[in-house]
């Protein structure tokens, strides 16, 4: 039995349709944006107290992971690059409370640590962690600005601690730095 030779099917428009892809990233920041502004601007407009506690608890219960990758490339001086960086404090304190604590307390000397308030003396994990979260928070019953300045002044605290006790700091400050700006920024005028 003779087997005939063919061509093989060549990749052309059609072959292409039928692929899905990881969406559409203008789409997909967009989506970013709208959900950050809904979590920042629109939580600030309800009257239940249990709205500060749920959007806290959004990584554990809802995925917010997801999101969260959605604003990780969003500039610091937006709603979405903002809330990317909370996340990653509070999952960082989450996943190190001991460490954020030791740190944290290795920098009270700044002059910046009295800025943050309601941190037991010494702070220990269990009060580091409920710390971040009074800050946070402030994203739905506070001011928002007041939120970034609290953050800004806790990741600058832990940066002086970093550098006394000889660990890497530059990422953090560079992240309170960060922070800060947008703190400024939406006093100026609010962030989107």
């Amino acid at each position: 039995m003779t087997r005939q030779h063919h061509r093989p099917m060549q990749p052309g428009d059609r072959f292409f349709e039928g692929i899905e892809t990881g969406g559409d990233p203008a789409r997909i920041r967009e989506a970013g944006d709208q959900a950050a502004t809904i979590l920042v601007r629109g939580a600030r407009a309800s009257t239940d107290p249990a709205v500060a506690d749920r959007l806290l608890r959004l990584a554990e219960s809802e995925g917010i992971e997801t999101i969260a990758e959605a604003w990780s490339g969003a500039p610091a001086d937006t709603l979405a690059g903002c809330l990317w960086r909370l996340f990653l404090v509070r999952q960082w304190v989450y996943a190190d409370p001991a460490g954020a604590a030791a740190e944290f307390s290795a920098g009270r000397s700044a002059q910046v640590a009295r800025v943050v308030a309601g941190v037991a003396d010494p702070p220990g994990p269990d009060e580091v962690r409920a710390m971040i979260d009074e800050v946070l928070r402030g994203i739905v019953s506070g001011d928002f600005a007041d939120v970034l300045f609290r953050a800004a002044a806790f990741t600058r605290v832990v940066a002086v601690g970093r550098s006394h006790l000889d660990h890497e700091a530059s990422r953090i400050l560079l992240l309170s730095e960060q922070l800060e700006h947008a703190a400024h920024a939406e006093l100026a005028h609010p962030l989107t």
